[in-house]
């Protein structure tokens, strides 16, 4: 007889094989996330990191016309003399908005500020640092020019018919300046998904009242409302649902009818007040419930009618881990973008860390530049899933592979910088 018991496999494993890795985890994710269809028409202030539904096409040459790169003066390079100088009288001024509208002659020229148009007659515009004044008013340029010289070529940004923003894409500032040069007040954007939240646990209580022995206050729900603030999403809080299985299944049914993506914090695990797994067995379809990471082993992800699930680990980095690895993909998804790989970075580390292989490991760090302008990092501290000061003095993760077993100071490492820092 033996004096040892033959435990069951638990979080604190380095390998579990009923976890699947990180990659295959973003894959199932991919794979069942379908977009929202219902779009709205609004003005382009307000499409600001919403989607695109349909590309948009140039309505007409973006300049319109040439016009001037520069302050100088509008010349025909024929008016030039080849290895000397070339005397050219001043006939008029053009300005942006108030063109010049006679013919510029040979040995002749025209004032003309940026943005001007070309006046006829003209192919160069030569900068006014590069021009004499002479005595008797004219100007004086040598030969050393070209066609083309400082001007802005009709079409040159943009040409009518081209395709300048692609359906699909998330709209930046700089999309919304392009869409303000062709005239377009108002774009079709896909509708901001709808995602519901609530965390689990009978310890949880609400900000403001003294704690009682035994419990905790609910920080998850203000992370997760702070995390989704800064998504184009539209947020339900569904509050604190406490550890019965009636609960759990009344703010499911209740979410559905509401919600594209419902996220749930804790009750993911295999305690017996765990009531997410067989709620979800119950309503929906499960895709996996365990991922090869640490924090944040246990995460369920399925379907209840037609809307998604995720159920987060309760422990606050965990949750935050989990959200930035997989929740916001799946919401890029919902939006109708394409889900984007993590940045990576490459960073020396400053310190030894312990890990096992079998896992992918996201440990809170300090990322700062060193003398030679490259990145170094390292750790915010202690990294338990409970230490959530780890993630307010962090800016980065950084990202240790499931194959990794350890890291001695001064090693190469992977680090991805945080959407919130």
């Amino acid at each position: 007889m033996t004096n040892k018991i033959t435990p069951n496999p638990g979080c604190a494993d380095p390998f579990d094989e009923e976890s699947i890795g990180l990659a295959e985890a973003l894959a199932r994710i991919e794979a069942r996330v379908r977009p929202v269809l219902a779009c709205e028409r609004l003005p382009i202030r307000d499409c600001l990191n919403r989607v695109n539904n349909e590309a948009v096409k140039s309505p007409h040459n973006v300049p319109p016309r040439a016009n001037s790169a520069m302050d100088g003066y509008a010349i025909a390079i024929d008016s030039l003399v080849e290895n000397d100088i070339a005397e050219l009288e001043e006939i008029g001024a053009a300005y942006a908005g108030k063109p010049f509208t006679q013919t510029c002659n040979a040995g002749q020229c025209v004032r003309i500020m940026t943005g001007a148009l070309i006046p006829e007659g003209t192919d160069a515009v030569i900068m006014q640092e590069q021009v004499e004044i002479g005595a008797n008013g004219k100007i004086r340029v040598d030969a050393d020019h070209r066609v083309g010289e400082n001007i802005r070529q009709a079409g040159e940004d943009v040409s009518r018919g081209e395709v300048v923003i692609e359906a699909g894409a998330r709209l930046n500032p700089a999309d919304l300046g392009v869409l303000a040069s062709l005239g377009i007040a108002k774009l079709q954007v896909k509708r901001k998904p709808v995602v519901a939240f609530f965390s689990t646990g009978d310890e949880l209580m609400p900000l403001g009242k003294p704690l009682e022995p035994g419990m905790i206050y609910d920080s998850n729900r203000y992370s997760l409302h702070g995390m989704l603030s800064r998504l184009p999403v539209d947020i339900i809080d569904l509050g604190v649902v406490r550890d019965n299985p009636e609960s759990m299944r009344e703010v499911l049914t209740g979410a559905v009818s509401k919600a594209d993506l419902i996220i749930s914090t804790g009750g993911v695990s295999v305690g017996e007040a765990d009531y997410i797994k067989p709620a979800l067995a119950e309503l929906g379809t499960t895709e996996f419930w365990k991922i090869a990471i640490k924090p944040g082993r246990p995460l369920t992800f399925g379907q209840i009618e037609a809307s998604l699930f995720m159920g987060l680990p309760g422990n606050p980095v965990a949750v935050m881990v989990t959200f930035s690895q997989f929740v916001t993909p799946a919401i890029e998804l919902l939006s109708g973008a394409p889900m984007r790989p993590p940045m990576l970075f490459r960073a020396r580390s400053l310190e030894r860390m312990r890990k096992m292989p079998g896992r992918t490991e996201f440990q809170r760090g300090v990322a700062t530049l060193d003398k030679n302008n490259e990145w170094q990092v390292g750790k915010t501290g202690k990294q338990g899933s409970g230490i959530l000061m780890s993630m307010s003095r962090a800016n980065c993760f950084i990202v240790l592979p499931d194959d990794n077993a350890g890291v001695e100071p001064g090693d190469e490492v992977s680090i991805q910088f945080l959407d919130w820092s």
